[in-house]
């Protein structure tokens, strides 16, 4: 029943194409774009090496946490969950399901912008462990967030506030601007935030070779159980 479900939510992902635009398409056209034209200065070496690190948290952001919270917020306004909820497949099955269709919806971005980002030059380094970890722990902790905004806000609250918060992280979650160019007091807030330390971790490990950025994967791992342990708290149904 999880792997039918999961299946169908997957489908219903890929053709949906807002859904397609904000989770592919966005993604995709930033790295070309910030990678060809200088209109960011993202330090020494070439720009892609900067980019594409960012950009493929802002894949995992852009799937976990602002394409699910919509998905899920209208699902529950129109009654989809309601009635769900009332099939054979349990509640912790549907949300296993979603899980399961935003991981492989995950693998088709990641393979996608590696693709991109090689033939424009990319040169990674580093732990393939790492990177997984990264992910993984990146994709609870957005999962987590949308959850508890499609689950507790109305639908078009959702709509609004999830889409707001994906522009303003991706200004200031170092994604396309380095997090040096802030003042130094917002430097230090910034990067306690998920998108910052899913990007610049993976920045550690693939532009500088690190083997294992334990501290962006604490900040990861916090945010992953304070926001699914909120969802599973305060997420209502109907």
């Amino acid at each position: 029943m999880i792997a039918a479900q999961a299946a169908l939510e997957t489908r219903m992902l890929l053709r949906n194409g807002e859904q397609l635009l904000l989770t592919v398409v966005i993604p995709t056209l930033l790295l070309v774009l910030f990678s060809s034209v200088d209109v960011v200065d993202t330090g020494d070496g070439e720009a892609v090496d900067f980019l594409a690190p960012g950009i493929l948290a802002l894949a995992v952001m852009s799937t976990a946490f602002t394409g699910q919270a919509i998905a899920t917020g209208f699902e529950r306004r129109y009654g989809v969950l309601k009635r769900l909820a009332a099939s054979p497949l349990p509640r912790w099955g549907l949300m296993t399901a979603k899980t399961a269709s935003v991981l492989v919806t995950e693998v088709l971005q990641v393979l996608l912008v590696t693709s991109i980002a090689l033939a424009l030059g990319w040169d990674p380094q580093g732990s393939p462990l790492a990177v997984l970890l990264l992910l993984v722990l990146g994709t609870a902790a957005f999962s987590g967030l949308g959850l508890l905004m499609a689950g507790t806000l109305k639908a078009e609250a959702t709509l609004a506030a999830a889409n707001l918060v994906f522009l303003l992280l991706l200004v200031g979650g170092g994604v396309v601007v380095p997090l040096d160019k802030f003042p130094p007091g917002v430097q230090d807030v910034l990067a306690l935030l998920p998108i910052s330390a899913l990007s610049g971790g993976l920045r550690d490990v693939l532009r500088d070779g690190a083997s294992m950025p334990w501290a962006d994967l604490g900040i990861l791992t916090v945010w992953a159980v304070v926001g699914l342990t909120a969802a599973g708290r305060f997420f209502r149904w109907e």
